[in-house]
């Protein structure tokens, strides 16, 4: 007889009990069998039935999943959800549950009150006081802290108390006597113990304070550069950034934990996430200083080293090594580099080409939508997946990559950190913590989590590479003196003179450029200088459109911390540099480590989400907190356009740093009192005192909206200019 199965799902609805909602889905399968000879069974003789005769059979399984609870019942939840066929409950929980509780308070829920096994004996149902129940809870704790060690382990590292490991150790010699278990935590223990407390690698610092005893800081020595091949530095490149991604502790990343980064008890939080920042920060100075810091170059050599950066940019794209690529493109998309206008003429046309389609990668176009595909597609590939649409990059491609397969040795994928950064920051700011009745919502655990797993895929995958340091190269890199932004746009300057006498310095646009967005939303930005590119192209060409359908968008940083910012120079209509619109795009701010972004164009992005398109274009539709597992997906609120009753406007403090920024979320229900105290929150000043701000949006250079005090502030914005609000102290 043949069988076949079908499942379906079916929305159950909610439970609610003291303490936690659940959602509950309803899975049916069907079991059919052809009948046509086994069929006695059902009183046919023979082959009697027809051939077409089937026999149907179903089943019907609850699964609950826990929308909302206390954290007493989430963890609690931890011991029966396998039970409740919530099969992923325990890896989703152990990667999110630090935006709302402690080591401490979820081990002592979990030992003290449900894995009390002296004690559990005497609770109210019988059936607690039998043998078996006490295997089964036995068994439940164990597998708990065993996927706790396996995923999570970072979390007990508390030097030099190691209060949380101490305790679980008791726990066992106490519970689970001369187990696996034990021993595992005891080697835990010894581990951390012997270790000093970790700090990013020294291979990726980038300040002259970080130098190792010895190293002199130096401007970069062109022929030293022109000594390493290119699949070389690429190779090294992609060493060290895998080294800190997958040290990447990914709780770090949460929205809720990143967020609080520049508040000054905060600054050593989310450490391995700040290396990762610091390393793609060293590789952007470090291609702006090749390039500008001999000033004794001519022009054709000056271009021969962007071709090389190209040239080590396309290697690091064969290595799927798409943060250093990124680095990389901004650097040469850089206001210092960009303009160089006679330069890039010299750059031969083919590696123009190159650099173009390698900038694609990063178009803001559909939410990213490109890079995103890319990059899940190249998580799971062995080898990277490379097309051109230019014969001659093509076949150098090809070339190359064969090569790399002819060594037999797979290859991991390590991803721009800022995509997923923003991605949550972005479920944080639209997602809320607590539901009614004060209860944990676990249902943005949950969509965090899709993130958070994209994150643990593409680092397991890194343990593909085979890559082995060079230390001439690495001592050559971290030598490297990075130039200030005011340095390398000097430098520039005196590599080509401006011959368009309408380009301002650095110092006289900063007081005209008003704002920056970001896209950590509820993060700071620093308004940069800004230098309008030449009228013309660098190396010819049109691209047909204006420059308010796109810009092409960069990073500068300076080795200075006071004078960190992100410069977003914005293309000509004929610069065929403009197409690859590279995301208007975000290097890391080497201080805070925000990814920032010129808002002065349409295009250009304020969040993970296109503000100027619906979800069928990128939004991430996202399930709403109070609705069941059947109901209808929503989009996200976004920057600068209402939908749904909801959208994010900025607010920046009048008479403070007019040009750093906080995403506020508002809703339709929202007056002026509410947003106002949101945002003194945001800003870290006293909320108690709404009376004495009045609120104002930006319409234009010298037009402001004045809100009343009771105003509703989504029904009273213009939703035709930017989402953009002062917070001004009343005369």
């Amino acid at each position: 007889s043949l069988f076949s199965w079908q499942t379906t799902f079916q929305d159950g609805g909610e439970e609610v009990e003291d303490g936690a909602v659940y959602n509950v889905t309803l899975k049916k399968v069907q079991i059919q069998q052809a009948a046509n000879k086994g069929a006695r069974w059902l009183g046919g003789e023979g082959d009697q039935l027809p051939p077409e005769h089937t026999v149907r059979q179903y089943e019907t399984s609850k699964i609950r999943a826990i929308k909302a609870g206390t954290l007493e019942k989430l963890v609690e939840n931890l011991l029966t959800a396998f039970g409740d066929a919530d099969f992923s409950y325990i890896s989703i929980f152990l990667a999110t549950y630090r935006a709302f509780a402690s080591p401490k308070a979820v081990l002592e829920l979990l030992l003290d009150r449900f894995g009390n096994l002296e004690t559990s004996s005497h609770g109210e149902e019988a059936n607690l006081n039998s043998l078996e129940s006490e295997m089964v809870l036995r068994a439940e704790i164990a597998s708990v802290l065993r996927a706790w060690l396996d995923q999570c382990s970072e979390d007990f590292r508390e030097p030099p108390d190691y209060t949380c490991l101490l305790k679980l150790l008791d726990y066992l010699k106490n519970n689970m006597p001369n187990s696996d278990m034990e021993s595992r935590v005891q080697n835990l223990l010894k581990q951390f113990q012997n270790q000093e407390v970790e700090a990013v690698d020294g291979f990726c610092s980038t300040s002259s304070s970080d130098q190792v005893d010895g190293e002199e800081v130096e401007i970069s020595n062109p022929e030293e550069f022109s000594s390493f091949q290119d699949h070389v530095v690429a190779e090294q490149l992609t060493y060290m950034d895998v080294m800190l991604f997958k040290r990447v502790v990914p709780y770090h990343c949460l929205g809720s934990i990143w967020s609080q980064r520049d508040k000054k008890e905060n600054k050593n939080l989310a450490p391995t996430v700040r290396a990762t920042i610091t390393q793609f920060n060293a590789v952007t100075k470090c291609v702006v200083s090749t390039i500008l810091g001999t000033r004794e170059l001519k022009i054709q050599q000056r271009a021969k080293i962007i071709e090389k950066w190209i040239h080590i940019a396309h290697e690091c794209r064969i290595l799927k090594n798409f943060s250093s690529l990124r680095a990389i493109i901004s650097a040469l998309q850089s206001n210092s580099i960009y303009r160089l206008k006679t330069t890039w003429m010299c750059v031969s046309k083919d590696i123009v080409l190159m650099y173009e389609e390698l900038s694609e990668i990063f178009s803001d176009h559909d939410n990213y939508l490109t890079s995103r595909e890319l990059l899940m597609k190249e998580a799971t590939s062995k080898f990277a997946n490379l097309d051109s649409n230019e014969r001659e990059n093509q076949k150098k491609s090809q070339k190359r990559l064969q090569l790399q397969k002819n060594k037999g040795v797979m290859q991991g994928t390590v991803p721009y950190l800022g995509t997923f950064l923003t991605d949550l920051i972005m479920l944080d700011t639209a997602l809320q913590d607590y539901v009614e009745g004060g209860l944990i919502n676990f249902e943005k655990r949950r969509r965090e989590f899709e993130v958070i797993a994209q994150i643990k895929l593409l680092q397991s995958s890194c343990n593909s590479y085979c890559l082995i340091p060079d230390q001439k190269f690495i001592q050559w890199f971290r030598r490297q003196r990075h130039l200030t932004e005011e340095e390398s746009y000097r430098l520039s300057r005196e590599a080509e003179a401006v011959a368009d006498t309408n380009i301002l310095s650095p110092k006289s646009q900063k007081s005209m450029v008003k704002r920056i967005s970001t896209l950590f939303l509820g993060t700071d930005v620093i308004t940069p200088p800004k230098e309008q590119p030449p009228k013309s192209s660098p190396v010819g060409g049109s691209s047909g459109e204006s420059t308010d359908s796109a810009s092409v968008s960069s990073c500068e940083f300076n080795h200075s911390e006071t004078e960190d910012v992100c410069v977003t120079p914005v293309s000509s209509p004929e610069d065929p540099l403009k197409k690859s619109s590279v995301g208007s795009d975000k290097g890391y701010d080497s201080d805070k480590g925000s990814i920032s972004s010129d808002k002065g164009s349409a295009s250009s992005k304020g969040s993970v989400f296109d503000p100027g398109l619906g979800p069928e274009s990128g939004s991430i539709p996202i399930r709403d907190a109070g609705s069941g597992l059947g109901s209808a997906p929503r989009a996200l609120p976004v920057y600068n356009r209402q939908s749904g009753g909801s959208c994010i406007i900025r607010v920046s403090m009048d008479g403070l740093q007019a040009s750093v920024y906080k995403s506020i979320l508002i809703t339709n229900q929202d007056r002026i009192p509410d947003v106002t105290q949101r945002a003194l929150l945001k800003h870290n000043l006293e909320p108690d005192a709404v009376e004495d701000y009045e609120l104002v949006q930006v319409i234009s250079e010298d037009k402001e909206l004045v809100f009343p005090r009771d105003a509703n502030v989504f029904y009273g914005m213009n939703s035709h200019v930017n989402f953009d609000f002062i917070l001004r102290k009343r005369a």
